[in-house]
């Protein structure tokens, strides 16, 4: 195995874990499930570092891992692979971001630096919403009160997860410029 092959798994496994770690403190505990915290926050910044192949493993992985440490009880064989892994594989998107991240961190140049975090992390959390948002209308209709549409009641209850980004979003902003600075992606 390469050496660039080892790093990026060793950082995909301190991402998985580092996101463990940051999903239990939770701001706001929804009733189905789904949570405010900053646990998306450590795979936004890989997949904006590393880019969208390793941003997916880490994503998918750690969805895999979230069903096993926080489960919500399944109410179709589909509905966990939705809410876990394929939800957070999806946040892994955001690498989509991740030339036009370098290119903006190479140049000092603060503000593109900014818009290429939040357009990553855009792309990432519309993925993982969507994923949830699809869940809900087909597995949590039950919920939605008397008269309320389900879409409507799908899309109200998973703005937890734009919340949620909006914290990463602040908090990867002052972090990426810092981490380039002093653990620069390392390419062999």
């Amino acid at each position: 195995m390469s050496s660039r092959r080892t790093r990026i798994t060793v950082e995909i496994a301190l991402t998985i874990a580092l996101a463990v770690v940051l999903s239990m403190f939770t701001l706001l505990k929804m009733p189905q499930g789904g949570s405010v915290s900053l646990g998306m926050l450590p795979l936004f910044v890989l997949a904006l570092r590393r880019g969208l192949g390793p941003g997916l493993v880490a994503g998918g992985l750690y969805g895999l891992v979230d069903l096993l440490v926080d489960p919500y009880p399944p109410v179709h064989w589909v509905q966990p692979l939705l809410d876990y892994p394929i939800a957070y594989l999806l946040v892994g998107l955001a690498g989509v971001a991740t030339p036009v991240l370098a290119r903006a961190l190479d140049a000092k140049a603060a503000v593109r630096t900014a818009l290429a975090i939040a357009g990553g992390i855009l792309v990432g959390a519309t993925g993982r919403y969507l994923a949830h948002f699809v869940s809900g209308m087909v597995f949590f209709g039950e919920y939605a009160p008397e008269g309320q549409p389900v879409w409507l009641y799908s899309a109200i209850y998973n703005l937890y997860v734009p919340v949620s980004a909006a914290a990463a979003l602040a908090a990867a902003v002052v972090l990426i410029p810092t981490l380039h600075r002093v653990a620069p992606v390392q390419e062999d």
